[in-house]
């Protein structure tokens, strides 16, 4: 199980579910059927339903189960790949196409909350891409100047400027991308399930799909207690999904503190940017709005995992932060990252008029609000597959997909028994 199906911990106080949803029975006929019910299939629904089709969404647990509910809640652009080698990977039209497309992908994001009113705690402070060591340094260097020549507003800052920022630490430098910023994730998802109700979607919960069946007008898509007839099938299940099979699943844990001292929320995070490292096993944190420090890195919280991470995680914040004189960590949670082999998305066109957009590797918030845009612009005839961001791209059949999710558990855990690497 991908963390506790019943809690995402504190963030299900503040995100409370969308009213109006439950599972499917009977049977239903629509336009477009959306299995998913995270950043892209929901907000494909919103677009779909706003142009008129008839949209449901059957999503196998809650409104952001997956790792829609399960992230930091960092609303960064682009992807984890530097932009030139994502733009040497894909090539023309389509590398350069995706940066200009995700580089405005958080602001795409500020602008639906703002404009929609959706309450999800963003904060549009900027994230910092946090230097360890000189390699990192050199790292966060050239990343932001690939971003630099394709006029993003970053900069490099330097030691001293990165711990002012911080309120801690030891890096050598960091990044500050100002278009980006932090939210609460759940919230965020729950907050899409509500504007595609709003626009005419239908959503299901608690509504696994057990078959996809080809009827040859029409595709039928059978749950449980039911099924949707629709012309097209949007599968954007991404990690949590059994097909596509191109991913490899890495976990990622978040720990939240109990809520901080003005204090210390005043000499931490000033300024409320979120931030992330350099590391090979890299850490995040970020504040939420009651002053939680929320604190997450590779790993999962089960077992004997639980005890490792915890503990390597109170090292590395002491280590951080020296004023958390006290610290106690009120909650936990982990989900899934869906990585791919170049860690770059993937469009698949499964079979006729039954798509996917998905491998996110981390990068999941900004990148699935646009992606479910595009995905409903295509489905309506609005946008050509040749003017896609991403080409249609075959099923990776991930070989050893199991083994290597299996060492990424152990080497996480071997990473944060070794000891607070910063």
């Amino acid at each position: 199980m991908h963390g506790n199906p019943k809690s995402h911990g504190l963030w299900e106080l503040t995100a409370p579910a969308p009213p109006n949803t439950g599972p499917l029975v009977g049977d239903a006929r629509a336009d477009v059927v959306v299995i998913g019910g995270g950043y892209t299939g929901l907000s494909a629904a919103i677009h779909l339903a706003k142009a008129g089709a008839r949209a449901v969404v059957l999503e196998a647990y809650e409104i952001g189960f997956g790792g829609s509910g399960r992230n930091v809640g960092l609303v960064n652009a682009g992807m984890w790949v530097m932009p030139d080698t994502l733009s040497g990977t894909l090539g023309p039209p389509f590398g350069e196409r995706l940066i200009e497309l995700l580089g405005g992908a958080p602001q795409e994001v500020f602008e639906l909350i703002e404009r929609d009113v959706v309450d999800c705690e963003v904060e549009r402070a900027g994230t910092l891409h946090c230097a360890v060591g000189h390699r990192g340094l050199q790292e966060i260097q050239i990343r932001a100047e690939q971003w630099q020549k394709r006029g993003a507003p970053v900069v490099v800052l330097n030691a001293e400027e990165t711990r002012r920022k911080i309120g801690g630490g030891n890096y050598t430098g960091a990044m500050l991308d100002k278009r980006a910023g932090t939210i609460q994730p759940l919230a965020y998802a729950r907050g899409l399930a509500r504007l595609a109700l709003a626009a005419g979607a239908r959503i299901f919960t608690r509504t696994e799909v057990l078959t996809v069946s080809d009827m040859g007008l029409c595709w039928r898509v059978g749950t449980a207690m039911g099924s949707v007839r629709a012309e097209w099938v949007v599968v954007a299940t991404d990690a949590y999904g059994n097909r596509p099979r191109s991913q490899v699943r890495l976990p990622y844990f978040n720990l939240a503190t109990r809520p901080l001292s003005d204090r210390l929320r005043t000499s931490i995070l000033p300024e409320r940017q979120g931030a992330w490292d350099t590391s090979a096993v890299l850490s995040s944190f970020r504040f939420d709005r009651s002053g939680r420090l929320v604190f997450g890195s590779v790993g999962a919280l089960q077992g004997i995992g639980a005890l490792v991470h915890r503990a390597w995680a109170i090292r590395s914040l002491r280590r951080l932060f020296p004023q958390l004189d006290e610290l106690e960590f009120e909650t936990g949670w982990f989900g899934m990252i869906g990585m791919t082999s170049d860690h770059l998305p993937r469009f698949h066109k499964l079979d006729r008029n039954l798509v996917s957009f998905g491998g996110y590797n981390g990068r999941g918030i900004a990148p699935g609000t646009v992606f479910g845009r595009v995905l409903a612009s295509y489905i309506l005839g609005h946008l050509a597959e040749k003017d896609l961001p991403l080409p249609a791209a075959p099923v990776e059949h991930r070989r050893f997909r199991a083994a290597r999710e299996a060492l990424y558990r152990a080497g996480s855990q071997l990473v944060h028994l070794a000891g607070a690497r910063l």
